[in-house]
């Protein structure tokens, strides 16, 4: 894991710490961009320290000349190195400056492992100098076990210290056989989880495979959650290259072609009765989305394509048809998000899509009932078209929907043409009176009626339940409904205070908050808010936050607006129609 060393990352860096904690994965920590040190490393460990529920340990010290990290003291090996420009680090004699920090940084390394190990607990209480050997052995196992997050120092840009970073990880890092016991796949005769799938501009697709046990190449018979597919071909990528290899074994990752019933997260094997499947990380929640389309009408087939690939690409990528506005809304993390994606599909896939803000599911309902008659009546020759009802219109209880029954008496209305009344008020309720909405929580009763034997018909009776419906919810003091959502948001708690000032900003109540479990210095807040308002809640929360803030919603209940904002809904939606 790699992280600045300034205090306003320590909640980015705690994000990405407590999902690999969560899986249980060993992590070192390199603290990038020591060339910008501003303060020293023993007082960056601390504000750090919060982020990671294990103990950071610091294995090396940085050597200064003039203000300027010119090298580093490795705390195992107790030798001192000076940085060499995109070249390897030279070893030198340990300055006399550095000694004592080094001794004091030492011995603090120690007494951290020696929690972990009584050997090393009594050589250290004994003065015994624990041997080399034993120090990389214990620092090997305690970050394999999880015990610990081992910290390293360098500037990336400049290449300092990669080198060091890259042998730790070799030689203390957990090989393949581990993470094979930590997924529970050890008995395995073959596995492979597929980490990333990738659509080449002329490969087709590929599915990235890091192998845990067995071989995987082209022509392997692979099984995955749901379907049994062969490899077309297998390779190496390096960038946008890639080049044919042989099978890969455990411990390498390997590029599969044509796996087309294949995905993100599943677990292969080449065996005939499959294996087990372990549980893939959940993508995080979309906070953020727009409605899309395209400039011409012929891409629409191209346009949904496109958005599988690209969403089996970016599985935090969702796409919504929304029933009530009709419109296809993509949603994701974010702005810069979605506007990476739309810039993907148009440059990857030749799809030219255009985005606009998504419309809110507004509701209708009514505040007073009425008894209403309409009639139906057309004569032009021949049969003609008779139907009469009186409907009982009243309003209902919020969340209650549509109810429709019929108290009709003496056959006024016959029985086989009531529902055809149900459905042509139903029809009418999809768009009500004051801006073309549907209607909720309005409750329809046939009281009365005529009909004529001959000119009555299904037809009639449907257009004559329109009718009543047209002319009397007016009558009924109709109001716009809007959508009110119930939101969790997940803020360190330095941000609590903000976040509880936005929420009544935007119209919003606040429910409650608490800390949040298993995330020392966060807080949930708890809250209804009206999903007008939440359209950009995401990247003022990520402004309130260092970027690190987030919420999950759904749906609570339904109410009403008036005055101004309900004038100016009707209006936009009244130009949009337009």
């Amino acid at each position: 894991m790699v992280c600045e060393p300034d205090p306003k990352r320590v909640p980015a860096l705690q994000l990405i710490l407590k999902q690999l904690e969560d899986r249980g994965i060993p992590r070192f920590l390199f603290l990038n961009k020591i060339d910008s040190f501003d303060t020293g490393v023993r007082d960056i460990l601390p504000i750090l320290q919060p982020a990671s529920s294990k103990p950071l340990v610091l294995r090396q010290i940085p050597i200064w000349e003039n203000g300027v990290a010119s090298g580093f003291v490795d705390l195992a090996l107790e030798r001192a190195f000076v940085y060499r420009p995109q070249a390897q680090s030279e070893l030198i004699e340990m300055p006399a400056t550095v000694k004592e920090r080094e001794s004091e940084a030492r011995f603090k390394m120690l007494e951290q492992l020696a929690d972990y190990d009584d050997e090393l607990m009594e050589q250290l209480l004994s003065d015994v100098q624990p041997p080399r050997d034993k120090i990389f052995a214990d620092l090997a196992k305690e970050l394999q076990d999880g015990l610990i997050v081992p910290v390293l120092l360098g500037s990336a840009e400049n290449g300092n210290g990669i080198l060091r970073l890259l042998k730790a990880l070799r030689h203390e890092a957990p090989f393949v056989d581990r993470t094979a016991r930590r997924l529970k796949l050890e008995n395995a005769k073959s596995a492979g989880l597929v980490l990333k799938t990738l659509y080449s501009s002329h490969g087709g697709k590929l599915s990235i495979v890091r192998v845990l046990s067995g071989e995987f190449g082209e022509g392997t018979i692979v099984q995955g959650a749901r379907s049994e597919e062969r490899a077309a071909a297998a390779f190496s990528l390096l960038g946008q290259d890639a080049k044919k290899r042989p099978p890969a074994k455990a411990g390498e990752t390997v590029a599969l072609g044509r796996l087309e019933k294949i995905y993100s997260g599943e677990t292969l094997s080449a065996e005939k009765a499959g294996g087990t499947q372990i549980k893939a990380p959940e993508p995080p929640e979309p906070v953020y989305g727009v409605a899309i389309g395209v400039k011409d009408r012929k891409d629409e087939v191209k346009l949904t394509g496109a958005l599988a690939r690209l969403m089996e690409e970016d599985p935090s990528l969702r796409l919504q048809h929304a029933k009530d506005t009709h419109q296809m809304v993509l949603w994701g993390q974010g702005e810069m998000h979605l506007r990476v994606a739309l810039e993907r599909l148009k440059r990857k896939y030749g799809v030219e899509a255009t985005s606009k803000p998504r419309q809110l599911p507004y509701k209708e309902t009514i505040k007073k009932g009425i008894e209403i008659r309409g009639r139906h009546k057309k004569q032009s020759g021949g049969h003609g078209q008779f139907g009469d009802v009186v409907l009982d219109i009243k309003p209902l209880p919020r969340g209650s929907g549509f109810q429709f029954d019929e108290k009709i008496t003496g056959g006024v209305v016959p029985r086989s043409f009531i529902p055809s009344v149900e459905i042509g008020v139903s029809d009418f309720l999809q768009r009500g009176t004051l801006g073309g909405f549907p209607v909720v929580d309005v409750a329809v009763t046939l009281i009365d009626g005529s009909y004529h034997s001959v000119d009555s018909s299904d037809m009639a009776f449907r257009q004559a339940g329109r009718i009543a419906m047209a002319e009397g919810l007016p009558k009924c003091s109709p109001v716009l409904l809007e959508p009110i959502m119930e939101v969790e948001i997940a803020i360190p708690s330095d941000a609590t205070a903000r976040v509880n000032g936005m929420i009544p900003q935007r119209r919003g109540q606040i429910l409650g908050f608490d800390s949040r479990t298993g995330w020392p210095g966060w807080d949930v807040v708890r809250a209804q808010l009206p999903e007008s308002e939440m359209a950009d809640l995401i990247v003022e929360l990520r402004s309130a936050t260092a970027g690190v803030g987030t919420f999950t919603s759904k749906f609570h209940h339904l109410a009403e607006l008036t005055g101004r904002l309900a004038d100016n809904v009707l209006a936009a939606h009244k130009a949009a129609a337009e």
